[in-house]
């Protein structure tokens, strides 16, 4: 346990999908963390940011190498159908390569895992989106780690075209509803800051105990108050 007035420590940490939406926030932040030692970046290209406790590894998520001891691992991989092409090629990366980054991250000691999921996520779902999200959460919590939070946002806000990534129409169209009628928009479908996301989970994972699901009105304006 911290002491008193002094912030939770979470030691080494990994992000995978660092060069995403979040991913990114996630990196920046868990970089200007003092409780945190040493942050390793896990993408399948470089990440155009340089820090001290920064380690960057650029990475194939079929077949992810051993990287040494961590404490937690940040879960941040997405794509869409329409970007991904396929079903089988959204899976690929939605569940397939977020379990194997947290399989990876608990064999090698990670007993923490915080997860970017989505608003909606239900194994049982009909919406095959959500059925993946929610099967993810399911398989992750069936690892046994001593602490899994789960932020379920809405829809993003950030600049995608900044980054390199694809623009997703969903996003834009809901930012620009958003915009015109937010106050009328219940707090959890209200468009939301990447920043605010990472921020939710950054400041959750090392006092979380067991499954914590953090819904997107929850999290709004976060990375406003840590």
């Amino acid at each position: 346990m911290s002491a008193p007035g002094r912030p939770a420590s979470l030691g080494v940490v990994a992000v995978a999908g660092a060069t995403g939406l979040v991913g990114r926030c996630l990196v920046q932040q868990l970089c200007a963390d003092p409780a945190v030692t040493t942050v390793h970046a896990l993408a399948r290209r470089p990440l155009d940011v340089a820090h001290p406790k920064l380690v960057m590894h650029v990475v194939d998520f079929t077949a992810l190498p051993a990287l040494p001891a961590l404490d937690a691992v940040f879960l941040a991989l997405g794509t869409t159908i329409q970007i991904a092409g396929s079903q089988a090629r959204f899976r690929a990366v939605d569940f397939d390569a977020n379990l194997a980054a947290a399989r990876m991250a608990q064999a090698v000691g990670a007993r923490r895992a915080a997860l970017v999921s989505a608003m909606g996520a239900n194994a049982r779902s009909r919406v095959f989106y959500s059925r993946v999200k929610g099967e993810l959460e399911e398989a992750l919590a069936a690892l046994g780690l001593d602490a899994l939070v789960i932020a379920r946002p809405s829809m993003l806000r950030g600049d995608r075209a900044q980054l390199g990534q694809p623009v997703r129409a969903g996003e834009l169209r809901w930012a620009r509803l958003d915009a015109w009628l937010r106050p009328l928009i219940p707090a959890n479908y209200r468009a939301i800051d990447a920043a605010d996301v990472a921020a939710a989970l950054r400041r959750q994972l090392p006092t979380a105990q067991g499954r914590v699901v953090l819904p997107s009105g929850a999290m709004q304006g976060a990375s406003q108050t840590v």
